[in-house]
């Protein structure tokens, strides 16, 4: 019996501990607040990070785009300096074709 009285002793002990413990530890109160106000300027840090990645993304996607028409435009360059040069080239040979034939109409 005595053990049952000394163990309900210890436990009315035990609860009117935890009825007077104070759950609302200043220092712990102050640390969620430091915590939440860096978690407000962490998102904010986000948010900016987000808009300027996405600023980022449009201007690659629109510097893309002029590259490809440089490049397309490029290429039409090159096809007309070759088609130029094929036309001098076929001009040369005429030109030396009619050059004979004037040299064989002169002897």
């Amino acid at each position: 019996m005595n053990s049952i009285l000394e163990k309900e002793k210890k436990l009315s002990l035990a609860l009117t501990k935890l009825k007077e413990l104070n759950l609302e530890n200043p220092d712990i109160k102050k640390n969620i607040e430091m915590l939440s106000d860096q978690k407000n300027q962490l998102e904010i840090e986000k948010q900016e990070i987000e808009k300027k990645y996405k600023t980022l993304v449009n201007e690659h996607d629109n510097l893309a785009i002029k590259l490809s028409e440089l490049e397309n435009r490029e290429k039409m360059e090159e096809k007309k300096r070759l088609e130029f040069s094929n036309k001098i080239d076929e001009l040369n040979q005429e030109t030396n074709t009619l050059m004979d034939e004037i040299d064989k109409w002169q002897t």
